[in-house]
């Protein structure tokens, strides 16, 4: 038997929603963490969000592009994010991507 509380589906909801906000906000305060690095350590990145998030937003019938999700998950232009903060990518962390995008799309 689980010890885990029971939580309604209205704030499990509430509760995920307030997780993901703390989570971007975590991400937004750390710019420096690269997204190189995120996909080679968690297999998942800024990016990926953005494209989480335009496949949520649609299957809710909403049409939100690609572009217009960078602008949430970022908080700003994707080009004013890597013109301030993307660092050019190391041979080996460009070795490790390759190998952390097989694992992320199995």
């Amino acid at each position: 038997m689980s010890d885990r509380p029971e939580i309604d589906e209205n704030s499990q909801t509430k509760i995920e929603a307030a997780l993901f906000r703390k989570l971007l906000g975590h991400l937004r305060k750390y710019p420096e963490v690269q997204n190189i690095d995120l996909m080679n350590l968690a297999y998942f990145c800024r990016n990926c969000f953005s494209k989480w998030y335009v496949s949520e937003a649609e299957s809710h019938g909403i049409e939100v592009s690609y572009e217009q999700a960078r602008e949430i998950i970022y908080g700003m232009s994707y080009s004013d994010y890597k013109a301030k903060y993307q660092n050019e990518a190391s041979a080996e962390q460009l070795d490790q991507f390759t190998e952390s995008q097989e694992k992320a799309t199995e």
